[in-house]
């Protein structure tokens, strides 16, 4: 059954396919790409964004505090669900934990032999996992800084790691393509998938954890059963594009990728249609994150290669505002979202109760790489 679009959109919004410009913004079917003239302009950026405002008052995030101790590219960064912690990781081995009220840094996490990739919460905001290129994921007592478990059987660098909403299982991905899902409380491996030709680049569950997406330098974006770890769907990037990051929307109905050829698509999954096409950013070398926030509008968070934070108006698919601080691709951001009544919105409620909350303020942190090194948390001075 095809998703209805009023969980995602407030009672009298448009849906989320952009009727009006359906010939840019709807791929019927994203796995049978239609040929396009080879020209370098075609290759090399998507179209350009919407010009047009919005009726919505647009977010004003300002820069709080930049924090710096990383000595190599940092990879991640994660807002504790409560809110209260920051926490980032690098190529330095390290995971560092960061207070986002006061810029300053509470411990760092050691014990990896190489590089971090990834990191994600539980839950409860007590354990902290970690993916490293030494082949291991490790799982933490954030408070005390101690490694809990080792899980150990990929036999590469584990690129991405992820939570099931109850934090009970977690899923990883791994650069030999393979795709595993961890029992975290006996730390072990319940099935591997054979997911994929490629680097996995990310893996992420929908909200009661039966559904696993996932996508890789193949190209391919995957949906699996997490139960029995059969395939349910392939969609295929247009034109080739490499695929470098998805996630499923807060309700589980949508999905979100970032791609290299400068655009960040939303797709109705149970369809193959791409509803929304993102661009502006620039995106065609890295692996660059992009998320859903709400601070009284429906918005897209990303970072780019142009040193900046983007964000888009969810619906309009317009830029509202652009974040300018630092000085090199800004890879890794993570947003934290002011509680908004669950009787606002049904669709904000999806998202209150999936995204990484904070009592007070809505923020969003942004980490970049080799020459910059700097973790930078923004405030939005609109919901102060």
């Amino acid at each position: 059954m095809a998703a209805d679009p009023e969980d995602i959109t407030s009672a009298g919004e448009d849906s989320p396919t952009d009727d009006d410009n359906a010939s840019q913004t709807t791929e019927d079917d994203p796995q049978v790409p239609q040929p396009q003239p080879p020209t370098n302009e075609y290759l090399d950026r998507p179209p350009p964004p919407p010009t047009s405002t919005t009726s919505r008052d647009s977010p004003r995030y300002e820069l709080t505090y930049t924090m710096s101790g990383h000595t190599q590219s940092i990879s991640a960064v994660k807002f504790s669900p409560d809110g209260t912690l920051l926490a980032s990781c690098s190529g330095d081995k390290l995971v560092k934990i960061w207070s986002p009220h006061t810029g300053k840094l509470i411990r760092n996490l050691t014990g990896h032999s190489k590089g971090l990739s990834d990191i994600a919460w539980s839950f409860d905001s007590v354990f902290l996992a970690s993916a490293s290129d030494d082949a291991t994921i490790r799982i933490w007592t954030v408070d005390t800084g101690l490694t809990t478990k080792i899980l150990k059987g990929h036999t590469s660098y584990v690129f991405c790691v992820n939570y099931n909403s109850v934090s009970d299982k977690l899923v990883s991905g791994c650069c030999d393509g393979d795709i595993k899902i961890w029992d975290v409380t006996k730390g072990k491996c319940l099935k591997t998938l054979r997911a994929h030709l490629d680097y996995v680049t990310a893996v992420h569950f929908n909200r009661d954890a039966s559904l696993i997406v996932s996508c890789a330098c193949d190209g391919l974006i995957r949906i699996w059963n997490s139960a029995t770890g059969q395939c349910l769907k392939t969609l295929a990037e247009s034109h080739n594009a490499i695929c470098q990051h998805v996630q499923f929307s807060p309700n589980s109905k949508y999905i979100l990728s970032t791609t290299h050829d400068h655009a960040i698509r939303l797709w109705d999954y149970q369809t193959s249609r791409c509803l929304k096409t993102y661009t502006g950013h620039q995106n065609s070398k890295y692996c660059v994150v992009a998320c859903f926030s709400v601070t009284g509008g429906k918005w897209i968070v990303s970072g780019s290669e142009d040193g900046k934070v983007y964000m888009w108006d969810l619906q309009s698919r317009e830029i509202v505002q652009v974040l300018k601080a630092h000085t090199d691709v800004v890879v890794a951001v993570a947003v934290s979202s002011a509680r908004i009544p669950h009787s606002y919105d049904p669709f904000l409620t999806d998202i209150v109760q999936m995204s990484q909350t904070h009592p007070q303020q809505n923020m969003i942190a942004s980490a970049s790489m080799d020459s910059d090194l700097t973790v930078r948390v923004w405030i939005d001075k609109s919901s102060t």
